[in-house]
């Protein structure tokens, strides 16, 4: 599992890779999260509950990574663990775990604005998950 980073002018892209389609959901907002800060330095204080719909897994995709920026951004958390309970083509239902920012220890390093639909893919193949997710920055 993990993700690399991909080349993409203006903005940041990733390519995520599972073992099943829960663990693309996990993977992409742990990549979220490392890219915004350094998950290392994240403890886990409080969970969060997440459920989104959409139509289809690249809706779901950007919807649950949209809500979990959303909350950074509003909540001013960071989360740093995420467990999906149900995924199906109209719905994605876990938790993100983590805590409430603090400046004396937590330093951002890039301000994601946005999850776009920009060259978005997820996909299976051979067995394994694959997505690619473009942040506008």
């Amino acid at each position: 599992m993990g993700y690399d980073l991909l080349d993409h002018t203006g903005d940041i892209g990733i390519k995520v890779r599972a073992d099943n389609v829960k663990g693309i959901f996990q993977e992409a907002a742990r990549a979220l999260f490392d890219i915004i800060t350094d998950l290392a330095k994240i403890e886990v204080h409080l969970d969060w509950e997440i459920a989104v719909e959409g139509s289809g897994l690249e809706e779901l995709m950007v919807a649950w990574l949209t809500e979990l920026l959303y909350l950074h951004e509003v909540e001013e958390v960071l989360f740093c663990d995420f467990t999906l309970w149900e995924i199906d083509e109209r719905s994605v239902r876990g938790v993100a775990r983590g805590e409430k920012f603090d400046a004396g220890r937590h330093v951002i390093k890039t301000a994601v604005k946005a999850i776009t639909y920009h060259q978005l893919e997820i996909q299976e193949k051979d067995g394994r998950w694959y997505a690619q997710i473009i942040f506008d920055v």
